[in-house]
C-alpha cells in the first residue's frame, strides 16, 4: 500500500480545550517519508517536532509532547484523524500550544483532511507487525496488542460504577474509522470538573465540545451520535495515541478501560519492541557487488561507512569495466563547511575533494573484491592511505555537480590498490590525484 499526503492545504481554528487560547491549525502536504510533524508558527524559528512516544509530559486527560521548550497539548485527536484517514505525511501547523477541540470529535478534522484531497505518493507505506503479544496493566486498566494482519480493536470502556459501560470491536480502515469513530466526542464525569479546573486544565470546555456524565444521566448539548459513543471515543484515542509509533501498527489492540496513560504505556512497550526487532534484523553490510552497474544512494550506503557530513558520494552512474567508475557529488549551499570556508565566498575545501576521489576509488575496489569477509563480520571498508601528484585548479562552489572519475591503476592481491581520480564540473577538471588505500574487513556488528 502507497503512502499518501495531501493534494493541497486547509486550515479550521477553535480554542484549545485546555488552554482556551484561540489557534488556527494548518495541514499541509508533505513528502514521501517525512512522516507527521508538528509546527510552532507563533515561537521564534517556527520549531517543528515530528511526534514520538519518547516526548510524551503530560497525559492527564490529553496527550502532551515536548521537546526542548517547545510544547503540543492534546495532539491525540489530529494525529487520530489524519492515521485513521489513512494520511501518512502532512505539516500540521499551529499558531499555539493546542489544536482546536472544535465539538470534542474528529469529523471536523476529518472533513478538512477530505477537502484538502488526501492523495498517494511513490513510496510504499512502511509497517510495524508485532513479533509477539505486548500488554501492560495500570490498575484496573489494561491493554493487550496481539500479532494481526491489519488495525483491529477490541475496547472495553466503563466508569468507576460500571453504569455506562460499553463493549466494541472494529477492524480498522479509513472509512470504518471515518463513519463509525471519527463523530465519537470527548467525556467526562460531572464530578472530576472541578479538580480538572483546579490543575489548570479544561479552560475552553463546555458542552460544545464535550459530554458530562452526572450519574446515570447524560448531559450533552447535542444528542449522543452513538449509543455507544464513549467506547467510540476511546478507540479514537488509542488510535492517537500509538500513531505516536512513527509508523502505522499491525495488530490486534485488546483494551479495558484505556486511558492516555496507558495508551502510552502500550506504545512504548510496542515501541521497544519495534526497536529491538530492527537490531535482530540488522544484517552485515550488502556491500557493492561485481554485478552492480550503478549504484543510488541507499546501496552507497550499505557499501561504505561514511554518513553526514562525511559521505561525499551521491551516486554512482556507471561502472566503466572492472576498474573504473563515473559517479557524482552534488555540492549545495547547505554543505556544513560553508559556514566557514568562507563566509561571503564559499568554496568546497580541496581535502574534501580529495575525500570524495578516496571514497569513489574505495567503491571500485570494493565491488572487485566482489565477497565479503568469510567470517560474516560485516564486510570490509576502505581506507585512505596516500595521496600523490595532488593538484587543485579551479574553486568549487555552491551548485555545482562534480563528476567523479576513478580508476584502479595497480593493486596488491585484494587488500592494496592505487587510484587515478579526477574531479571535474561542468566538463572541466577542478582537481586530481593519484591515491593509494588497503581494503580492511571490519571487525563485527555494529
Amino acid at each position: 500500500m502507497k503512502q499518501r499526503t495531501l493534494t493541497r492545504e486547509v486550515s479550521v481554528t477553535g480554542q484549545g480545550l485546555h488552554t482556551g487560547e484561540p489557534v488556527q491549525l494548518t495541514l499541509k502536504p508533505a513528502a514521501a517519508g517525512a512522516g507527521l510533524v508538528f509546527k510552532r508558527t507563533d515561537l521564534p524559528g517556527q520549531p517543528e517536532i515530528k511526534p514520538r512516544v519518547s516526548q510524551v509530559t503530560d497525559l492527564v486527560r490529553n496527550t502532551t509532547i515536548q521537546e526542548g521548550h517547545t510544547k503540543i497539548n492534546l495532539v491525540e485527536h489530529v494525529l487520530s484523524a489524519l492515521s485513521g484517514c489513512g494520511v501518512d505525511n502532512a505539516i500540521i501547523e499551529m499558531d499555539s500550544s493546542e489544536p482546536p477541540i472544535l465539538d470534542g470529535s474528529a469529523k471536523p478534522l476529518v472533513d478538512a483532511i477530505l477537502s484538502a484531497e488526501p492523495v498517494e505518493q511513490d513510496a510504499e507505506r512502511d509497517y510495524y507487525e508485532l513479533d509477539e503479544a505486548v500488554s501492560v496493566t495500570r490498575g484496573d486498566s489494561s491493554i493487550i496488542a496481539l500479532p494481526y494482519d491489519g488495525l483491529k480493536i477490541t475496547c472495553t470502556s466503563a466508569d468507576d460504577r460500571g453504569i455506562h459501560t460499553q463493549h466494541l470491536t472494529l477492524d480498522m480502515d479509513p472509512d470504518v474509522y471515518m463513519t463509525q469513530i471519527a463523530a465519537s466526542r470527548t467525556f467526562t464525569i460531572y464530578e472530576d470538573i472541578e479538580e480538572l479546573l483546579k490543575m489548570g486544565k479544561i479552560k475552553g470546555g463546555s458542552l460544545d465540545c464535550a459530554i458530562v456524565i452526572k450519574g446515570d444521566k447524560i448531559i450533552s448539548k447535542d444528542p449522543l451520535r452513538f449509543k455507544d459513543e464513549f467506547v467510540r471515543h476511546k478507540i479514537l484515542d488509542i488510535i492517537g495515541d500509538i500513531t505516536l509509533l512513527g509508523k502505522p501498527l499491525k495488530a490486534h489492540i485488546i483494551a479495558t478501560r484505556p486511558g492516555h496513560a496507558i495508551n502510552a504505556e502500550l506504545t512504548k512497550a510496542i515501541s521497544a519492541q519495534m526497536e529491538g526487532h530492527k537490531k535482530k534484523k540488522k544484517k552485515r553490510p550488502t556491500i557493492v557487488q561485481p554485478s552492480d552497474t550503478e549504484l543510488d544512494i541507499p546501496r552507497i550506503l550499505d557499501t561504505l561507512p561514511h554518513r553526514y557530513p562525511f559521505l561525499m558520494v551521491d551516486r554512482v552512474v556507471e561502472f566503466i569495466g572492472d576498474d573504473a567508475l563515473m559517479a557524482v557529488k552534488n555540492v549545495t549551499i547547505n554543505e556544513p563547511y560553508f559556514n566557514g570556508h568562507f563566509p561571503g565566498n564559499p568554496v568546497m575545501p580541496g581535502v574534501l575533494q580529495l575525500e570524495a576521489m578516496a571514497q569513489a576509488a574505495g567503491i571500485i575496489m570494493l565491488r572487485k573484491s566482489g565477497k565479503e569477509d568469510k567470517a560474516g563480520k560485516g564486510g570490509s571498508t576502505a581506507f585512505f592511505m596516500s595521496a600523490d601528484k595532488v593538484k587543485f585548479r579551479r574553486p568549487v562552489r555552491p551548485g555545482d555537480q562534480i563528476i567523479i572519475n576513478a580508476k584502479i591503476v595497480k593493486t596488491r592481491g585484494t587488500k592494496m590498490a592505487q587510484a587515478e581520480c579526477t574531479c571535474s564540473v561542468d566538463g572541466k577538471v577542478v582537481s586530481g590525484a593519484e591515491l593509494m588505500f588497503a581494503i580492511v574487513p571490519n571487525g563485527g556488528d555494529e
